[in-house]
């Protein structure tokens, strides 16, 4: 499922598009939010994927290993 070492960055970067949660980094959308999308449609293409991916994180509690990336990669004023 982890097709590049690039997803896990991605995760901790990258900001939801639209909805609900939009402007949120991906790794930190709720659980249920990504639970919804993963049981109902994924959207299509590179987002898709990375929510699947997310999915299987949060379901095995794994978040924690973010932390040290999303503290690499935030912008610092």
């Amino acid at each position: 499922m982890l097709e590049n070492s690039d997803d896990l960055i991605k995760l901790a970067t990258e900001k939801m598009p639209f909805g609900r949660y939009a402007g949120t980094i991906l790794v930190d959308l709720p659980e249920p939010y990504v639970v919804w999308f993963n049981n109902n449609d994924l959207p299509p293409g590179e987002l898709g994927r990375l929510l699947a991916l997310l999915y299987e994180i949060k379901l095995n509690g794994l978040e924690y290993l973010f932390k040290p990336l999303k503290a690499s990669y935030s912008k610092h004023p």
